[in-house]
């Protein structure tokens, strides 16, 4: 048997404090978290809204034929600029020359059966004087010149139409513009029970863009001033159209079913490089402010039912979270109504660090440079 030890009491206790002496030690503190920072900002801003639209020409005229006849030739190039007066199409003349030429001889039939009526109430007047014919054969005389007198009145309207159907076949522009392509060719019949539609010409200097805006926002507008009811018109690729137009706030009118205004605005077009049914965007200024305080969007966060807050480094270089109003987005940035003053420290980068309440050490926010392909 192996012999037992023991061992006294005392020393016991001075075993067991010995082995509290091997407790692992104490992590060591967590240095403070490196953030970037912007200050906020206090800047005039001028909101916009891009808005779509269709371009619309300033007028459009359907030249049409007035006159039946044989279409003889086009005297014009599709596609060209045609001024009003000019000679477009010519529709065969001689048929509604002659029917002048008729007219003409109607109307000289007329005078002088006219004449000749004259005539006769003359002598009858001279015959009742010396009682040589009835009063009533006088009368007849007198009825008669009334008839002659009426029928050379619409003779002469029948001439002055013919004369008209003449100027007619020769069919000239009304209005300046861009003229399309022909709608009928050489040797048709045209006029034929209808106004045949032969071309079409559009205005297209200056040239309209029609789109739709909310009624709060044209509330907005038609408070500001000249300068913001300037408006711009974007490209398909994005970029601004060089030409600046203006609302035309008469054309304005509200849809009842969905509350929305349409507008019209007006642009220089001397280049014609916008052209009637095209779709754009139109960028309205519906409201300008000075001394706003805005921050970069990123730096905004949502909290529940989309309650925005910040991040910010106080005087102290600690962390702190700020409940703040956003309004309007102004390119890049947030307009901040409420919870935030110009200067204040405002943390870009490094949120997933920092803690509130927590010591940071701020550095300025550098932003990455733009790099083109």
């Amino acid at each position: 048997m192996r012999p037992t030890l023991f061992l006294p009491v005392s020393l016991l206790w001075l075993i067991l404090p010995s082995c509290g002496k091997n407790e692992a030690p104490k992590a060591p503190a967590m240095p403070p978290a490196a953030v970037t920072f912007v200050p906020a900002i206090s800047e005039k801003v001028v909101i916009t809204r891009d808005l779509p639209g269709r371009i619309d020409a300033v007028r459009t005229s359907e030249v049409r034929a007035r006159v039946s006849g044989i279409l003889l030739k086009k005297v014009f190039t599709e596609g060209a600029e045609v001024a009003a007066g000019d000679v477009l199409f010519q529709i065969d003349p001689a048929p509604l020359a002659a029917a002048r030429d008729s007219a003409a001889a109607v109307l000289a039939g007329a005078e002088a059966q006219a004449k000749q009526a004259n005539q006769q109430v003359t002598r009858s007047r001279e015959l009742v004087a010396l009682n040589a014919v009835s009063k009533q054969d006088a009368d007849t005389s007198e009825s008669t010149l009334a008839i002659a007198e009426a029928a050379v009145l619409a003779a002469k309207a029948a001439q002055l139409t013919t004369e008209l159907n003449l100027a007619y076949a020769t069919v000239t522009a009304p209005i300046s513009g861009r003229i399309g392509k022909a709608q009928v060719t050489e040797g048709a019949l045209v006029g034929q029970g209808d106004a045949t539609r032969l071309a079409v010409i559009q205005q297209l200097d200056p040239i309209y863009v029609d789109f739709t805006q909310s009624t709060g926002d044209l509330i907005s507008l038609k408070k500001s001033s000249p300068a913001q009811s300037v408006v711009k018109l974007l490209r398909d690729d994005g970029q601004e159209y060089a030409h600046p137009g203006k609302i035309l706030f008469s054309e304005a009118s509200v849809d009842a079913t969905t509350g929305m205004v349409s507008l019209r605005a007006e642009f220089p077009n001397p280049d014609r490089e916008l052209l009637p049914g095209q779709f754009a965007r139109v960028r309205v200024t519906t409201a300008i402010q000075e001394n706003a305080v805005t921050v970069p969007q990123r730096a905004v966060t949502r909290g529940v039912g989309g309650v925005g807050s910040i991040l910010l480094v106080d005087d102290t270089n600690h962390a702190q979270v700020r409940t703040v109003q956003t309004g309007e987005i102004f390119g890049d940035k947030w307009v901040i109504t409420s919870g935030l003053k110009p200067g204040e420290r405002v943390i870009m980068e490094g949120h997933l660090k920092a803690r509130p309440g927590a010591p940071v050490v701020p550095e300025p926010f550098a932003p990455a440079p733009v790099t083109h392909p």
